[in-house]
């Protein structure tokens, strides 16, 4: 059973780190592009969406693997359970 939950506390941590890139990178584009087109501010906006969304997209990456990392670590510091120690 730990192998398990082990498996699926990756999985829900490989889908927040696409969520986590595609969100801030789409939602900064979405954006620039709504102001560009119904406040027509011009197409600077739409590059200053895509800048922020990379921006964004690189803090959720870097987060993620900060967390993947501390996730390894503490599956590493973990002692593997004795004979009679079961989950």
């Amino acid at each position: 059973m730990r192998g398990y939950a082990k498996v699926m506390r990756y999985l829900v941590w490989l889908t927040q780190l696409g969520l986590s890139v595609a969100v801030p990178l789409v939602g900064f584009i979405l954006l620039g592009t709504w102001l560009h087109n119904s406040r027509d501010w011009g197409g600077w906006t739409v590059a200053v969406g895509v800048a922020l969304g990379l921006l964004g997209a690189a803090g959720g990456l870097y987060n993620s693997f900060k967390t993947l990392h501390r996730m390894s670590k503490a599956d590493e510091d973990k002692p593997a359970p004795g004979f009679n120690h079961h989950d």
